[in-house]
């Protein structure tokens, strides 16, 4: 392999791209970052490695295309001799189909566009994503990535819905998603602490979107989220678990249309809606310390502490509680409350590691080991832009 090569890992979102470079070997990208609100307000950031500023070519915003152009012409710029070897692409839903990364053609994109109903918001601005790169790049591997696959072959009682039979059949399941996230740091303890991988884990993935996820000897069990990235626990912006009554009462009584009742449980509820619009961020909450702030960080520690408690008993009992994700790497308020009732699970945090944010939080009295591994999906996706070139862990290029 071209020491020259490298390897683009793509994050479409409905007005975002994130973007993470990465050479034939190595964790460490060459360039991180994402272009955001994409349309006649976009902008973009992208640094190197030393957290630099790249100077960005002029370009397109207003289009994944044209920010995909930009983000080509700037790593160009920056790197004359790189050679792009292979694209990898976070793709939301993988549908029943797709249980590992794949490479993408005609046939793919048709059978991926066909799973738009499952995942709105986000499935068409993944495959926009796919062809602008498939344009800029000819010929060039492109690989998708799913977030959904990390959850395939769970048992049937945590795969359905106690509704008709025939809406099984048809696909409506409990998918689960954050799945790259979950691969990784389900790597990251085999590597770390095989231990644990043997037994019971509890990941909580939280950030701006948040699930957790039962894993019993390295496998997926048990999610939060189901048929969609709505369900669950409480996110920035997104409801989590709901009364299906509550959308009967939208309909019938408030009038609303399946629009109007999109726009409130992706983009109003949460924690932006617990709080009255204060804020969807947790920093944001964490620093107001008012009224508002609290009633949204109260439920979302409620929530989390209940989903925890499923988990584990569908499990039998849990041997770790792994935090990820923005709030969980980094919100030491929500690790300590989460865990400050959980000692009847054998879990007690040490302040001091938790105030530090130390990879073992856990106290020497704890029976459960609670730990902060952080996740990288971009590094997942780039692991299997890799092995599409015929590079695999461990191999030299």
């Amino acid at each position: 392999m071209d020491q020259n090569a490298g390897f683009l890992a793509l994050n479409a979102g409905s007005s975002s791209l994130k973007v993470a470079l990465f050479p034939a070997t190595g964790d460490e990208p060459l360039v991180t970052g994402q272009a955001e609100r994409i349309g006649p307000e976009g902008t973009m950031k992208l640094r190197d490695a030393e957290g630099n500023a790249l100077p960005l070519v002029e370009g397109d915003l207003t289009s994944h295309a044209g920010a995909l152009a930009v983000v080509i012409a700037t790593v160009k710029q920056a790197f004359p001799d790189l050679t792009m070897a292979a694209v990898g692409h976070r793709v939301v839903h993988g549908g029943l189909d797709f249980s590992q990364p794949v490479l993408v053609d005609e046939n793919i994109l048709r059978k991926l566009s066909e799973l738009e109903p499952f995942a709105p918001l986000h499935q068409p601005h993944n495959i926009a994503g796919i062809r602008a790169a498939m344009a800029a790049f000819p010929g060039v591997p492109q690989v998708a990535c799913f977030d959904t696959a990390f959850h395939r072959g769970q048992p049937f009682v945590n795969d359905t819905f106690a509704i008709p039979h025939r809406y099984y059949e048809a696909g409506v399941r409990r998918y689960g998603f954050h799945g790259l996230s979950y691969d990784y740091v389900t790597g990251e303890l085999e590597r770390i602490a095989p231990h644990l991988m043997a037994g019971r884990v509890v990941v909580a993935h939280l950030g701006n979107g948040a699930s957790m996820c039962a894993i019993y000897k390295g496998k997926s069990v048990a999610s939060s989220m189901g048929f969609s990235a709505l369900d669950g626990l409480p996110m920035g912006t997104r409801c989590g678990q709901i009364d299906p009554g509550v959308l009967l009462y939208m309909l019938d009584r408030e009038g609303m249309d399946t629009a109007q009742i999109r726009q409130v449980l992706y983009n109003e509820s949460g924690l932006l809606g617990l709080s009255g619009g204060l804020s969807n961020d947790m920093r944001t909450l964490e620093a107001a310390d008012n009224a508002a702030s609290h009633r949204a960080i109260d439920y979302f520690v409620f929530r989390v502490q209940r989903e925890l408690g499923a988990l584990a008993a569908v499990m039998g009992g849990v041997d770790a509680l792994v935090f990820c994700g923005g709030i969980g790497e980094n919100s030491r308020v929500i690790r300590r409350r989460v865990c400050e009732r959980l000692g009847w699970m054998g879990i007690e945090i040490d302040h001091g590691r938790n105030a530090e944010n130390a990879t073992i939080l856990s106290s020497e009295f704890s029976r459960t080991t609670v730990m902060i591994v952080n996740t990288r999906e971009d590094l997942v996706i780039a692991r299997a832009a890799r092995a599409a070139a015929g590079i695999t862990e461990g191999t030299r290029a």
